[in-house]
């Protein structure tokens, strides 16, 4: 029980200080620092942990079977997203540099695997 709420929050603390970064960034008028979009998703992480702690320490088959396909499905959408950003770079839609490019994707993949947890685990 105690986790769960540790979880709900780190994901309430994670989020004010995304919302603080962009709303920082919004006034000052500049693009919102790209450590802004992990924190986010770190908040989504956090709260997607804090609705899944009762189901994942459970040790049974089903929680192994949601593990596995999530972690499929974001590997499946990992893929589309580098070949993505990867064609947008290629062709000059979008410049960034290589280290945005990487927080980008890393931020991508962990909203990805942890919301496909929880759709899974609301499937199955």
């Amino acid at each position: 029980m105690y986790n769960r709420i540790a979880y709900f929050i780190f994901g309430c603390l994670f989020l004010l200080m995304g919302a603080f970064l962009i709303v920082a960034a919004i006034m000052s008028e500049a693009a919102p620092p790209i450590i802004s979009y992990i924190i986010l998703s770190m908040a989504i992480m956090s709260f997607s942990l804090s609705y899944l702690y009762p189901q994942f320490i459970q040790k049974d088959e089903r929680m192994r079977m949601i593990r596995q396909k999530g972690m499929f499905f974001a590997f499946i959408a990992f893929v589309g997203y580098s070949i993505v950003l990867t064609t947008l770079l290629q062709f000059e839609v979008i410049s960034l540099t290589g280290l945005e490019a990487i927080q980008i994707l890393t931020c991508l993949l962990i909203v990805t695997v942890f919301v496909s947890f929880v759709i899974l685990s609301r499937v199955y």
